[in-house]
């Protein structure tokens, strides 16, 4: 028997994605966005709101960067999202993480979190910002040869039904090739 629960936002499991921008002053700024994902192959849509300080920069500055938030950093991680940047201006100095300008676009990189999408602002509509990746970076520790390596990364999943974090690494299946024995 099924059972009606009250969760809207239900999909499972949820980036923990950590959006940089500069602020106008050049400090870093940094926020936690569990809703986001890729709108077409080189574009991200991110649903946040305009209240939202990250937004103001990334208007301000035609540029953001996007981390995956690993399973080493969360308590940075919900940092970034409990502590808004309109109230706290050192606030990514608080985390003790750090940063170094992308050569690609107007935007931070936070060094600790292992990958980072680097993005061009196109458009905000009504659901958030639309960016164009035109880089992505892996630090070596998370590669195995020349591929990332997603067991390296220990990437971190928000669970929107007990708001918990849940490290997320097991490989279960081979995408485009397992459902094939179906076909037979």
């Amino acid at each position: 028997m099924r059972k009606n629960i009250k969760t809207t936002e239900g999909i499972f499991p949820m980036p923990v994605l950590m959006i940089a921008t500069y602020n106008e002053d050049g400090t870093v700024n940094v926020m936690n966005a569990a809703w986001g994902t890729m709108l077409e192959r080189d574009q991200v849509i991110l649903n946040l709101t305009e209240t939202h300080k990250t937004v103001e920069n990334i208007k301000n500055r035609g540029a953001f960067t996007i981390s995956i938030a690993d399973s080493n950093h969360v308590k940075e991680a919900d940092y970034f999202g409990v502590v808004s940047g309109n109230n706290t201006k050192d606030k990514f100095e608080k985390s003790g993480l750090t940063s170094t300008k992308s050569e690609n676009v107007d935007a931070p990189i936070i060094n600790e979190f292992p990958l980072c999408l680097e993005c061009e602002f196109i458009e905000y509509g009504d659901c958030g910002v639309i960016g164009k990746v035109v880089n992505t970076t892996a630090d070596e520790s998370v590669m195995t040869e020349d591929k990332v390596d997603i067991t390296k990364v220990s990437a971190i999943a928000f669970d929107p039904y007990t708001h918990g974090y849940y490290k997320v690494t097991e490989r279960v299946g081979n995408a485009f090739k397992d459902g094939l024995e179906l076909k037979k």
